[in-house]
């Protein structure tokens, strides 16, 4: 049973890591990383680490996460999640918060690693808390990406991916030279590891550390869809290392590996060290300056009234805010996001850039309607379409569904009759909320306030900016709530795992069908019989809508590739209706309540 959320808060971008109480030191940890494109995962994790804990910021951001989790649907079902997940998530958010809360930690980054963490037990791909300071800033790499091979015999292991050198050596091309010269006695020969059997990762079996890293990994509520994501994946045209080959944050200085090369018989052992990359910070020349050009909280870490004089055309209209580094979808203006809501996985590792090899792109021709990460092709047999869908996120909602409805065309005018939909990393986002399953959003007091508010006439929202303004919704019916129907009266009161909550009533449709483009079909173009889901497992929100709709409703096919083939394999992740962020819901209070401090800002201490 998967539970869904008109407000699934998320926390990436929120912080700003204002702990700024430096020791005194001979040398600045963070001026021996300054300047310089590749570093030492140690001397990353040495500036980290100098950055002690600010005891008023760290109560300022666990008062942020605590309230803002009042949004969220999750807080209490994931105490004990339902079955069939209830061995994989246990998480009692709010309990570790307070532990948290009266714990000492030694330095920001281990404060940050702890709040992370408890977070990511949730295993819900729409609640994460990420600094801006910390992921992103220097990435972890190795030019070694793993996989999970299958022979003909059918036994399955372990191996570096067949194109691994292929893709390191034209994405860490000024790098991949220090790697050639670290390997021992095959100095010079990183190619060859390639396809190599693994039989050992620092002295244990290959499945024992991806099964740790499943234990940090979050996101997914299954444990095989959390393995499936420490392997190599392509990600809509690009290419995903996966969490072996790439760290959000410096953990590893190196790997000891033992693989079977191949064509050899003898199994060998190499050191590989990891390195850091720098990523998408501004420049710093020391401790302090790394701090008040990237930790500062900037416009769009918190909420803004959108109707104040300047808010309307600056910060409200922003795509730069903190947490679109953390949104796995391009960049989508907050005019569109606003005006069709989009349901946005977030991740501590940015949206990859690795360039596919030209191996692994497809040679076909791209069919009419083809578009961003939305890709339509007819395979050599005439009869088979493709839609490789990467990700539902556009600039323009009108012209992607379109594009999609263009495609569809174009393969039945080209005689294809049967269709496979390739969402393989994706759809990471969606513009289309609601697939007639049930949904609902969590009701607490803030929330029955706020709406309280816009129906009353005390807030004027004539833009309909607002998301709890009951413009934006329809009932159970269908039918669209008027302006001043208080659509969270009366809660829906319930007891979860001990704990009493509150939810809305049953929310309808607000996208389809009047959203869809004029002159779409009246019946479907494909037999569902003869479509086909392609999917790794590690598809969520709104990616699940559409598979379990299309699965349950539909009888689609779905079809998993990539897990261990002794695992019970999920074809999709959790639900979600639609997912917000920390300064999204803090414009809702600032607009709404008559303290606006209700909801704590993110410290100022540093700007904001």
């Amino acid at each position: 049973m998967t539970f869904k959320s008109k407000f699934l808060a998320t926390f990436a971008g929120l912080s700003i890591v204002g702990a700024i109480l430096l020791e005194e030191r001979a040398v600045d940890p963070c001026a021996v990383i300054a300047g310089k494109k590749w570093v030492a995962p140690k001397d990353v994790r040495a500036c980290y680490s100098s950055i002690t804990v600010d005891p008023i910021i760290k109560t300022n951001i666990i008062d942020v996460i605590t309230k803002t989790l009042a949004f969220h649907t999750s807080v209490n079902y994931q105490i004990k999640a339902p079955e069939p997940f209830t061995s994989d998530v246990h998480e009692d958010i709010l309990a570790d918060l307070e532990k948290y809360r009266n714990t000492d930690y030694t330095s920001d980054y281990d404060l940050h690693i702890a709040l992370s963490r408890a977070l990511k037990r949730l295993n819900d791909v729409q609640s994460s808390y990420e600094l801006i300071t910390t992921p992103a800033a220097f990435i972890n790499y190795l030019p070694i990406p793993l996989t999970l091979l299958t022979a003909p015999d059918g036994s399955q292991d372990v191996h570096i991916a067949p194109e691994a050198f292929a893709v390191a050596s034209v994405e860490f091309a000024d790098e991949i030279q220090f790697w050639q010269d670290s390997l021992g006695s095959l100095k010079g020969q990183l190619e060859s590891l390639s396809g190599a059997k693994v039989l050992s990762i620092n002295d244990c079996p290959p499945f024992d550390v991806v099964n740790a890293n499943a234990a940090i990994a979050g996101s997914f509520q299954a444990l095989t869809t959390r393995q499936n994501g420490y392997a190599v994946t392509s990600a809509g045209w690009t290419y995903n290392l996966g969490n072996f080959a790439q760290q959000a944050l410096p953990l590893d200085d190196e790997v000891v590996i033992t693989i079977q090369r191949i064509n050899h018989t003898t199994p060998e052992t190499v050191v590989l060290p990891y390195r850091s990359r720098i990523g998408a910070i501004k420049a710093f020349t020391n401790t302090s300056t790394y701090l008040a050009n990237n930790c500062a909280a900037v416009s769009g870490t918190n909420g803004i009234d959108y109707y104040t004089s300047s808010a309307v055309t600056s910060a409200a209209d922003s795509v730069e805010r903190p947490v679109a580094k953390f949104q796995q979808q391009p960049p989508v203006p907050a005019t569109v996001a606003r005006k069709h809501a989009v349901n946005v996985i977030l991740n501590d590792i940015p949206v990859t850039d690795v360039v596919l090899p030209p191996a692994l792109v497809p040679s076909l021709p791209a069919a009419p309607g083809s578009r961003s990460a939305a890709q339509f092709y007819l395979l050599k047999d005439g009869k088979t379409g493709v839609l490789a869908l990467g990700s539902f996120s556009d600039l323009s909602y009108t012209t992607f569904l379109n594009g999609l409805l263009a495609g569809l065309v174009s393969l039945r005018s080209q005689n294809a009759t049967q269709l496979i939909i390739d969402v393989i990393v994706g759809p990471k986002s969606t513009t289309i909320p609601q697939a007639g399953l049930d949904t609902e959003t969590r009701n607490g007091p803030l929330a029955q306030l706020i709406v309280k508010q816009i129906v009353s006439g005390n807030v004027s929202d004539p833009y309909i900016y607002l998301l709890y303004n009951p413009l934006q919704w329809n009932n159970a019916s269908n039918v669209a709530f008027a302006a001043h129907d208080d659509w969270l009266q009366p809660p829906v009161e319930k007891v979860i795992n001990g704990h009493q909550d509150a939810f809305s009533q049953r929310l309808g449709q607000e996208c389809q069908p009047g959203e869809f483009p004029d002159g779409a079909p009246e019946f479907a173009l494909f037999d569902p019989s003869k479509v086909l889901i392609v999917s790794n497992g590690r598809c969520a929100s709104s990616c699940s809508l559409f598979s379990i709709t299309m699965s349950k409703e539909e009888g689609v096919r779905t079809v998993v590739v990539g897990g261990k083939k002794d695992t019970t394999q999920q074809y999709c992740g959790t639900v979600g209706g639609q997912s917000s962020d920390f300064s999204t819901i803090d414009s809702e209070i600032k607009a709404c309540t008559p303290k606006p401090t209700i909801l704590p800002t993110l410290s100022d201490t540093m700007g904001s």
